[in-house]
């Protein structure tokens, strides 16, 4: 294997940019109503561990893989409560088949934002990056991007709509070096 590509991989964006701080998310959670936040932190996700935890109105739950995360949330939405899912595309892609499940055959909405690791670096080999926009559009989801940092109230704007709409509302976040 090329020891040049695992470094080029891993190195930093050219602009790395913090989407949100985690009490702008927290913000934007207990706007929407959500009531428990389902994840598996990353490298960029994980620094709103501390917000999320001191969040009066959130319960933060961990999983062990993020196949649990889907059926988890739709447990909570079926017992009256409005979960939201946090985890990184290669949870996206290991949880899928419940993703599915859950939304097509059992047609109940979910909600959640995925780090998309290395979006903000263009030249990444990262294969997790290239097959993301192919997956989501595989599954119809009509995910949107947050990009930058402008494009931050996507968030509260697309998951607002799909709760009003009874859909799944699926945010897809970039980020740096993941």
């Amino acid at each position: 294997m090329d020891r040049s590509k695992i470094t080029e991989m891993n190195a930093p964006p050219a602009n790395p940019t913090l989407m949100f701080t985690g009490q702008e998310v927290v913000a934007t959670l207990v706007e929407l109503g959500v009531t428990h936040v389902i994840w598996i932190p990353d490298s960029a996700t994980g620094l709103w561990e501390a917000d999320l935890e001191a969040a009066p109105s959130l319960e933060l739950l961990r999983v062990c893989r993020e196949g649990e995360a889907w059926p988890l949330a739709a447990g909570l939405a079926l017992g009256g409560k409005n979960p939201f899912v946090v985890m990184q595309t290669t949870g996206l892609f290991e949880s899928g088949d419940a993703l599915r499940n859950i939304v097509f055959d059992l047609q109940i909405p979910v909600f959640g934002l995925i780090g998309v690791r290395n979006w903000l670096y263009p030249d990444s080999p990262d294969t997790a990056r290239r097959f993301t926009q192919p997956i989501m559009d595989a599954w119809q989801l009509g995910a949107v991007w947050i990009e930058s940092p402008d494009d931050k109230p996507r968030l509260l704007e697309h998951v607002k709509k799909a709760m009003a709409t009874d859909q799944p509302g699926i945010v897809l976040m970039a980020e740096g070096k993941g």
